[in-house]
């Protein structure tokens, strides 16, 4: 029982730590780490562990929608928006007690963007050529406090934590690249703002809530669960998007929004040793309306609704973790300016997402030996 406990308990965790790509595409105004739950804690807790994990995930944003009615139109003619995002994040726990931990989780970007219509326009009125813009570099890093509600030595069939923490601007919000065939004449290069799902970071200082838990049915089935909000109460960032007046900050200024997640399914133990597999739906969402503040600026609001298939391998304080959630709903919704001009923007959305998780846990006495050394 113990064995099965640790496996399941170990899977389970790592399966939770990766709750972080928000709304695939357009939705998404950058990686995030400050989306999704804290890395869970590998093969239980103690006082003194260190917890070590790295997650990678891609999607390729393509299909555009308005609402939860796609423009195919947009693929057919060869004028859609294409990002292709990948996402690094570096996150470390430390266990205080047995039940309290700390989490730091540093991310890395890289987005490639390519359309006609930010280079001369789509035709056939624009010029009908498609190029690339680009960014990179840190995204906004954020710090949690997290709490077990039950002693995990007394938590042998399920357990729930709560965390409550911060999210920091140390992306770049206002990043800048080259647009080809500008100006009255489009025969002009210029540097301007880029694309506000490609930017780094969203300039604000926001706070999380995050609760995941997990529930044995058996000594080789177990349930799990997440929630994970981020409420950002500042308005805009000060950033103007291309085009846009910066005499109208309520419309054209950088929005600051919420984002949300929602996680369950479960995972079965299998009887290859240290294998399971996982399944599950999620649900992704950067809101319309903030829960603080103003919810002016420039947003695309959205979600995204997926079911994810996934497998984990564990061995004594290692594990990995690959799930690909793929979308079945995507939507969307209205944003400040859609609602005040009676219109509906669009937004691209990815078909599914990789993700690649690896953690590895550090007792405390291995520590005090490293320490002694």
């Amino acid at each position: 029982m113990q064995k099965y406990t640790k496996i399941i308990v170990l899977a389970v965790a790592l399966s939770l730590a990766y709750l972080n790509s928000y709304a695939q595409g357009c939705v998404a105004i950058r990686q995030f780490s400050g989306v999704g739950t804290t890395t869970g804690q590998v093969g239980g807790q103690s006082a003194g562990d260190w917890n070590l994990a790295l997650n990678y995930r891609y999607f390729k944003s393509f299909r555009h929608f308005s609402g939860t009615e796609e423009h195919p139109h947009r693929v057919e003619q060869g004028t859609e928006v294409i990002n292709k995002s990948h996402f690094v994040d570096l996150a470390v726990n430390y266990s205080f007690t047995d039940r309290f931990f700390g989490s730091v989780i540093l991310p890395f970007v890289y987005h490639d963007r390519s359309s006609m219509y930010e280079h001369g326009g789509n035709p056939p009125n624009g010029l009908g050529e498609r190029h690339h813009t680009y960014a990179r570099g840190i995204a906004d890093l954020r710090l949690s406090a997290n709490y077990w509600l039950i002693s995990p030595a007394k938590a042998q069939h399920g357990n729930v934590s709560v965390g409550l923490g911060i999210k920091l601007p140390t992306g770049a919000y206002g990043a800048e690249g080259k647009f080809y065939n500008q100006g009255p004449d489009r025969n002009i290069d210029r540097i301007a703002v880029l694309d506000q799902s490609i930017q780094p970071g969203d300039g604000g200082v926001g706070a999380t809530l995050d609760v995941q838990g997990f529930y044995m049915l058996s000594h080789n089935v177990v349930l799990s669960g997440s929630l994970f909000y981020l409420a950002n109460p500042q308005a805009t960032n000060g950033t103007v998007r291309r085009g846009g007046n910066p005499e109208t900050p309520e419309f054209d200024e950088f929005s600051v929004p919420d984002q949300y997640a929602v996680r369950i399914g479960a995972s079965y133990m299998t009887p290859l040793p240290g294998v399971s597999i996982y399944g599950g739906g999620r649900m992704e969402c950067l809101t319309a309306s903030d829960l603080f503040g103003s919810s002016e600026g420039y947003r695309r609001p959205g979600y995204v609704i997926s079911v994810e298939p996934g497998i984990t391998y564990s061995k004594g304080d290692f594990a990995a973790l690959l799930s690909v959630p793929i979308a079945v709903e995507r939507n969307r919704t209205k944003n400040y300016t859609d609602k005040i001009r009676g219109s509906h923007g669009d937004a691209a959305f990815a078909d599914y997402m990789i993700n690649v998780g690896l953690a590895w846990r550090i007792p405390k006495k291995a520590t005090e030996v490293f320490n002694s050394l």
